[in-house]
């Protein structure tokens, strides 16, 4: 008998399938289901996970905090100078050149490092096609011409003008515009690192509209979307959103929100609480699991000695002393004897350095004459006082000149230059006044008239002043009114009054410090900080012409031979060409202690564990740090491998 038999149950008799299995049964069943059902997803699970890789992906808002007072203004490269102002111009702007993570100097809006002719006096830059502003108009050499001329016209006053005094810059077509300068300068690619501004939307307004931030518009990763203000017209949030014309890579993150607080204290509460994801904070704080971002900068702090300004200062052995007195260790953990900065560079140490040594500070002071005679606390000493002027030679009846002028206008007789008998007069009333110091001592009860050693000393002594001065060690030293910087200043003061000197500090407001002190050199001794760039150019620094303002020499440091190795360097393309002049510089600035170079702080930059991708190492500025933020991400996805 033939039967059909189906290959499959039907559904009325898979519904009664639990009714025909025992209770032991249906329990191994649905066990042995649960196993498959578990090891089916594990092995796609395995697979998928072994097969695909966690990258970032578009979308998201970082969030940044910042204080209040930092009120952005300008957003353009003639003028941005603060903090904020330089953050929001490395998103919103680009530069014929900029920087990578590690610092080297690298094309931007040039395709390419530019040609250099006439020994390298002339740069053709060649820009890349297709540069477009945020608004759509094309990017071309009228752009880079009129932001160079704009900051080199001295109306604008801009403070980037040092930077381009000299350079001729000329549009050759389009996409190639040309420099040439005065003469060779190693560093000038660095310059060229400036952010470019559109000239349509610029060349018609004057300086001051340039503070409008709404009217920014840029070639850059980000652009402004929106600008929120209190009833003070104060920022209170400002938003940019990515740049779909920018040329490069387009960043991860879609946008980026500034947001202003009050006060410190409301900040850090702020990013405890999740409302920002991002600190700028520049020094060390402690964030419950978020990401402290170490990064060296080529910053360093001092104490400049204005030697023109204090006798006591002008004493090498005061200024060795004061060297061996100070312990940098209580000071900072990162340490600096030399002004080039050879840890960040990659140069060799100077060879000779005043390591801290209180013994040694107080055997120099000891040796040079300094004592504490009425037991103050602070070491004095006589020093012999050069006189303007003082009496030389043996004067008598018939004598004249200078010195004859001069004794008339002591001795109050007419003034003629001829030593008649109206001046004897007055000599003899004079050595008969002053007898027990000039007549009694050579066995004289009479004035002579005659004008000889003795009578000299005296007059020299009544005349001019005592020729001994007393040098007390008691040295002004002026800072600016912030923390960090009287925590520093009063350290120095403890660890110097063990050595018997008695520093007197004075802070000020940084306007206030910039425009009454450091202008005019009005100080004995500055605490303040320098910055150098990704080539180390001291120049500015340490140059005997940038002793007066507007240079930056704070030490009124004058020596010939380093201003010949600083000028060697500039010219210098060759990177251990200018290694080897600089470290010579540094050894020539170690030997004459014109300042104490203190410490070199690492900036920290905080962000919270939502933001990945951050890498940079080091920074020139602080904006800097956002130079690879097109590599930072929030959200994620996956992709096969």
């Amino acid at each position: 008998m033939d039967f059909k038999r189906k290959k499959w149950p039907a559904f009325w008799q898979w519904k009664r399938f639990f009714q025909v299995l025992s209770k032991k049964e249906r329990v191994c069943f649905l066990l042995f289901f649960v196993l498959t059902v578990f090891s089916a997803v594990f092995l796609f699970s395995s697979c998928y996970y072994k097969n695909t890789k966690i990258v970032a992906a578009q979308g998201g808002t970082l969030i940044e905090g910042v204080l209040s007072k930092n009120q952005p203004r300008y957003i353009n490269p003639v003028y941005a100078n603060s903090d904020i102002d330089r953050d929001l111009a490395e998103l919103v702007l680009s530069g014929l050149m900029t920087y990578s993570k590690d610092m080297e100097i690298i094309p931007e809006l040039a395709r390419d490092y530019p040609e250099t002719e006439d020994q390298e006096r002339v740069y053709k830059f060649y820009l890349r096609e297709n540069l477009f502003w945020q608004d759509g108009t094309p990017l071309t050499a009228d752009d880079i011409v009129f932001t160079i001329k704009t900051v080199q016209n001295p109306e604008f006053n801009s403070p980037y003008l040092a930077n381009w005094v000299g350079v001729k810059v000329e549009k050759l077509n389009d996409l190639t515009v040309k420099f040439t300068l005065q003469k060779p300068y190693a560093a000038f690619l660095e310059n060229c690192t400036i952010k470019i501004m559109p000239k349509h939307i610029w060349e018609m307004t004057g300086s001051e509209s340039y503070a409008l931030l709404d009217q920014t518009i840029g070639s850059g990763k980000y652009k402004i979307k929106e600008i929120k203000r209190n009833s003070l017209g104060q920022v209170q949030n400002l938003i940019l959103e990515r740049n779909n014309l920018y040329f490069g890579k387009k960043p991860y993150i879609e946008e980026i929100k500034f947001v202003f607080f009050e006060n410190i204290e409301d900040l850090i509460k702020a990013a405890k609480k999740g409302n920002i994801t991002s600190l700028n904070l520049g020094y060390n704080e402690k964030i419950d699991n978020w990401q402290e971002n170490k990064l060296s900068s080529p910053r360093y702090f001092s104490v400049f000695f204005n030697q023109q300004k204090s006798k006591v200062l002008a004493q090498d052995e005061v200024r060795m002393a004061l060297s061996h007195a100070t312990n940098k260790t209580e000071i900072s953990e990162k340490i600096v004897d030399s002004p080039i900065l050879p840890d960040f560079y990659g140069f060799n140490q100077p060879s000779e350095t005043y390591k801290f040594n209180l013994q040694k500070a107080k055997e120099t002071l000891e040796q040079s004459g300094f004592k504490d005679e009425n037991g103050d606390g602070v070491l004095e000493k006589f020093v012999e006082k050069e006189l303007a002027f003082s009496f030389k030679s043996r004067m008598s009846t018939g004598s004249q000149g200078k010195e004859v002028l001069e004794l008339q206008k002591c001795l109050e007789g007419r003034v003629t230059g001829y030593f008649g008998s109206e001046t004897k007069q007055l000599v003899i009333d004079f050595q008969e006044k002053y007898s027990q110091d000039i007549l009694e001592p050579v066995g004289l009860t009479k004035g002579t008239g005659t004008v000889g050693k003795s009578t000299r000393a005296k007059l020299n002594e009544i005349c001019f002043g005592d020729p001994d001065e007393l040098l007390e060690l008691k040295i002004s030293l002026i800072t600016v009114e912030q923390e960090k910087m009287i925590k520093v200043a009063d350290i120095l003061k403890k660890q110097w009054q063990e050595i018997g000197v008695a520093l007197q500090i004075q802070t000020y407001s940084p306007f206030d410090l910039e425009q009454e002190f450091i202008k005019p050199r009005n100080y004995e001794a500055l605490l303040f900080g320098e910055v150098l760039g990704a080539i180390p150019d001291p120049f500015p620094f340490w140059h005997s012409s940038a002793v007066n303002d507007p240079g930056l020499n704070l030490a009124l440091y004058e020596n010939k031979l380093a201003d010949e190795l600083l000028e060697e360097n500039r010219k210098l393309s060759d990177s251990e060409q200018r290694k080897a002049k600089l470290e010579e510089f540094q050894e020539m600035i170690a030997k004459d202690i014109p300042a104490i170079f203190l410490y070199s702080p690492d900036y920290y930059y905080f962000t919270c564990p939502d933001i990945k991708g951050v890498s940079s190492k080091k920074l020139t500025d602080p904006s800097k740090r956002f130079l690879d933020v097109e590599n930072w991400y929030i959200k994620t996805k996956r992709v096969l491998k």
